[in-house]
């Protein structure tokens, strides 16, 4: 038999026993679907993180001078105890930093992880769950921040210490509705602020605003919350290329600033947006691991199932097959046969599972914030995986009909 002919066969018995035919398949369309879903949502986060969050948190073109590394994960526990000896980054550092960088497009510090969350009132009216951050002015450029309304911090603000706040839009919005909030009086942490700004919005990621902070001079924050062990200083150059050079440079001198021998490790770490999709991305990769474990649980199961219904089919195709073999079918056309059907099978099943799991993909990120890529080695694996389980599942069936006796089997009913 030519191998269309087989194939034509196999199709033809599935068509024959449909309903046996799709709970055969179930386990592994399910397994698969699971599959394709997961690591389309995953791997649609990764390069929305890649391509939105990390660069609106630390933009291409910018690097920071942290006390710690971002993906502090990666680290044994005597590199973790050696971190929290830090020396926390001062304004010492940033004034280094900014005699190193003269040509820098800004240089600023804010304060670190985490964030306080506080209620900004007006008039009665309160909203909650607001970002309160403490920075020096120029974070305005580094964030790209831009003014729609009122003026942004200055240098002066951080030097008087003065009560005065930058509100995003979305919180500008929600306290003072159609009022000009320029100029107006809020209470914030048991304190009066003065908004001299709003900020133009920066819309949302998954969901999340970007707009629901509260912007304050660093010397007030600190007056309030105290030094923060995190606080960071962000540099911010005119393009991407020039951050490693800058990177470099801004390392010699913190280093010789702090009296760091050669061969000592610097007590402090530069951290770009690759660091923040590096810290993702390690932590999909346990869910990658995971993933594939669990469904290989449910392929296994599926397996199992079609090599019982395949010896149930060479059971009842008992006379079938003695017909076969008297006509001339060698024990290898039959076990190709029986084979090829169980591949089939399994492929189908894979085939369906891949569309399935598109499909609910697609949905998820219609319905939700997660956004899903389906891509073409998750199919490749997917399709792969099915075709696997037939082989692996499907070789005993075949070869016990190849070994059927063709005058017995011609007897059978």
């Amino acid at each position: 038999m030519q191998y269309r002919d087989v194939i034509a066969t196999a199709l033809g018995q599935i068509a024959a026993n449909k309903l046996r035919s799709f709970f055969t398949l179930l386990g592994i369309i399910v397994s698969v679907t699971f599959l394709i879903a997961v690591l389309a949502i995953i791997q649609g986060m990764n390069v929305y993180v890649q391509d939105n969050v990390a660069g609106a948190m630390i933009g291409t073109n910018t690097f920071q001078v942290r006390r710690s590394p971002i993906n502090i994960t990666r680290f044994a526990d005597d590199d973790l105890d050696r971190i929290a000896r830090r020396p926390i980054i001062s304004k010492t550092d940033a004034a280094v930093v900014r005699e190193v960088m003269p040509d820098a497009e800004a240089v600023s510090m804010q304060s670190g992880w985490p964030t306080p969350i506080a209620d900004v009132t007006w008039r009665g009216r309160t909203v909650g769950d607001a970002l309160v951050l403490g920075v020096t002015a120029p974070y305005q450029t580094v964030q790209d921040y831009r003014i729609a309304q009122g003026r942004p911090l200055t240098d002066i603000d951080e030097e008087e210490r003065r009560a005065v706040v930058v509100l995003g839009a979305d919180l500008a919005e929600k306290l003072f509705e159609e009022v000009d909030p320029v100029g107006k009086d809020v209470r914030l942490l048991g304190e009066w602020f003065t908004v001299i700004g709003v900020n133009a919005r920066k819309g949302q990621v998954l969901g999340q605003s970007f707009d629901g902070f509260v912007l304050m001079p660093l010397s007030r924050f600190e007056m309030i919350y105290g030094r923060r062990n995190t606080t960071t200083v962000s540099v911010k150059v005119a393009s991407a290329e020039e951050v490693a050079p800058a990177m470099a440079r801004v390392e010699e001198a913190l280093r010789v600033a702090r009296h760091l021998r050669p061969t000592q490790d610097s007590n402090f770490s530069l951290e770009t947006s690759d660091a923040l999709v590096d810290f993702w991305r390690t932590l999909t990769r346990v869910l990658f691991a995971i993933v594939p474990a669990i469904v290989s649980i449910g392929i296994v199961v599926g397996g199992i199932v079609i090599m019982n219904i395949m010896l149930m089919s060479v059971t009842e195709r008992t006379h079938e097959i003695g017909i076969r073999k008297a006509m001339g079918a060698r024990a290898r056309d039959i076990e190709r046969q029986f084979l090829v059907e169980a591949i089939v099978l399994a492929t189908l099943g894979g085939l369906l599972g891949v569309l399935s799991g598109w499909s609910m993909a697609s949905a998820v990120a219609a319905a939700s914030p997660l956004p899903a890529r389906v891509t073409t080695w998750s199919v490749v694996l997917a399709l792969s995986l099915g075709a696997g389980v037939g082989v692996a599942f499907g070789v005993y069936p075949a070869r016990r009909a190849a070994r059927l006796d063709p005058i017995s089997a011609m007897r059978a009913e």
